[in-house]
C-alpha cells in the first residue's frame, strides 16, 4: 500500500517541481481554494488555534490572518515539491542568507554550531544554509511512516550535501563525528510538541504553559557547542531571508531551560509580527491543561 501511494503520487510532484514559478504560483492558487473554500483542510484547528493564541482577536481578525495563513501554505507545499528539481543558482535566489559572516564567525570558533528555527516561513528552503558553511551540515528530522516517502524527503533535503539523521539516531551520530574531531551545523527544529514524561520542561509559548522540546539545548550543553535560531523572513511570495542570531557560545554558562526559552521568544516575535507564515495546521498547544 505504501508502494502504491507512492508511484501513484511520486510522478505528480515531478511535475510540479519542474514548472516554471509563474505557473507554480497559479497553481498554488487554485490549491488555496481547494484547501480553503472547498476542503476546509485542517480549518477548526487553525482557527481553535489562532483564537487560543490571540484571544483579544475578533472574528474578522482572525479570518483575515487564517485566509493569508492558507495562500502562504499552498505556496508552500508546491515549494516543497519544487525542491525536488531546483537549482542551487535558483535556491540561492529565493532564501538568502542576511548575515553569511555571523556563520563564519561563529565556525572560527571551532566548535560545532546548533541551529534552531520553527515551523514558520520556509524550513525547507533553508537547505540553502549548506551553501553557505564550511562544516558538515546535518538536519535532524522525524522519519516518515512511508518508507518510500521517507527515501524521497531524505533525497530531496540532503540534494546539496546536507546529511539528514532522524530523531532516534540523531545523538549517537552526533556524538560519533565530535568524538572524529568532525565539525557540524546541526540543524533543529525545535517548536513541536513532545511526549509528555515526568521529566519533560514545561515552558511558557505564545502565553500559554506547554511542554517543550529541550533536545537541542541538552545536547549543546553536553558537547559544548555553540547555539544559534535561524530567523526565516517571508519578504515576497517564494523569496526569503535567513538571518543567524547567535543565542551561545558558552552554552554551560547559562542555567537549564534558558537557551530554550530564549528561542521561544525569538519565535514569538516573528508570530507576532507575522503571523501568517507560521504553521497553524498542527497541534502545538495539544497539552496545555495537562501540567497539574
Amino acid at each position: 500500500m505504501q508502494f502504491l501511494a507512492y508511484i501513484v503520487i511520486y510522478p505528480l510532484l515531478w511535475i510540479i517541481s519542474i514548472l516554471p514559478f509563474r505557473l507554480l504560483y497559479l497553481l498554488s492558487d487554485g490549491l488555496y481554494v481547494l484547501l480553503y473554500h472547498v476542503i476546509g483542510y485542517r480549518k477548526k484547528v487553525v482557527t481553535s488555534n489562532l483564537k487560543l493564541v490571540f484571544p483579544i482577536k475578533n472574528e474578522k481578525e482572525i479570518a483575515i490572518i487564517r485566509k493569508k495563513f492558507y495562500k502562504h501554505l499552498s505556496d508552500m507545499f508546491l515549494e516543497m515539491a519544487k525542491t525536488m528539481t531546483i537549482s542551487k543558482k535558483s535556491l540561492d535566489k529565493r532564501f538568502k542568507l542576511k548575515n553569511p559572516h555571523e556563520l563564519k564567525r561563529l565556525e572560527a570558533l571551532n566548535k560545532s554550531i546548533i541551529l534552531m528555527y520553527a515551523h514558520y516561513a520556509s524550513w525547507e528552503w533553508s537547505i540553502a544554509i549548506q551553501n553557505h558553511i564550511s562544516f558538515l551540515g546535518l538536519g535532524v528530522y522525524k522519519k516518515l511512516a512511508n518508507t518510500y516517502f521517507d527515501k524521497l524527503a531524505r533525497a530531496i533535503r540532503s540534494k546539496f550535501n546536507t546529511k539528514l539523521i532522524n530523531t532516534k539516531e540523531a545523538i549517537n551520530v552526533i556524538n560519533e563525528y565530535e568524538l572524529k574531531g568532525k565539525k557540524s551545523v546541526i540543524a533543529f527544529i525545535s517548536d513541536q510538541s513532545p511526549r509528555l514524561t515526568n521529566e519533560v520542561y514545561w515552558g511558557n509559548f505564545m502565553g500559554i504553559n506547554i511542554p517543550c522540546f529541550t533536545g537541542a539545548e541538552r545536547l549543546a550543553k553536553k558537547l559544548d557547542l555553540t547555539i544559534a535560531y535561524l530567523k526565516i523572513t517571508k519578504v515576497k511570495r517564494g523569496h526569503y531571508v535567513g538571518e543567524i542570531m547567535t543565542l551561545a557560545e558558552n552554552p554551560k554558562a547559562h542555567e537549564d531551560y534558558e537557551l530554550t526559552d530564549l528561542f521561544l521568544r525569538e519565535v514569538e516575535k516573528q508570530i507576532y509580527e507575522a503571523p501568517e507564515f507560521y504553521f497553524w495546521t498542527h497541534k502545538r498547544w495539544k497539552h496545555k491543561d495537562k501540567n497539574n
